[in-house]
């Protein structure tokens, strides 16, 4: 998989989605619910970016932790962030019960990045 490719689809999805609760939900959504919306669209640019990150060392060290750390981050982005989206717009709290499953792909995900970084050597 490009993760370089994957992390900048996902940061323009969440910075859509942002715009969209922005503008379009503000008015709907109560300000509990707005905030978790906004949790989702937080973590959803922050490992957007370690996408983008997890690509630029794959250029530099492939290695299977760098392809488990994009996966895991996608994986994170699709169900916590994607469980955050839906509980907010349907207001069906159980969905909630999901969200910690995608925290958990989030921490797998730094570990096996900082597993593939530690490969890499400093320049002499």
């Amino acid at each position: 998989m490009n993760h370089l490719l994957a992390g900048a689809v996902c940061a323009f999805l969440a910075v859509a989605l942002g715009a969209f609760g922005a503008h379009g939900l503000s008015q709907r959504l109560s300000a509990d619910l707005l905030d978790v919306y906004h949790t989702g669209v937080d973590y959803h640019m922050f490992h957007s970016l370690a996408l983008v990150a997890v690509g630029l060392l794959q250029r530099h060290t492939p290695s299977a932790a760098a392809r488990w750390a994009g996966a895991l981050f996608l994986a994170g982005i699709v169900v916590f962030s994607g469980s955050l989206y839906l509980l907010a717009v349907s207001g069906v709290r159980q969905l909630g019960m999901v969200t910690p499953l995608g925290g958990l792909a989030f921490l797998a995900g730094w570990i096996a990045f900082a597993l593939a970084a530690r490969k890499i050597r400093p320049a002499s």
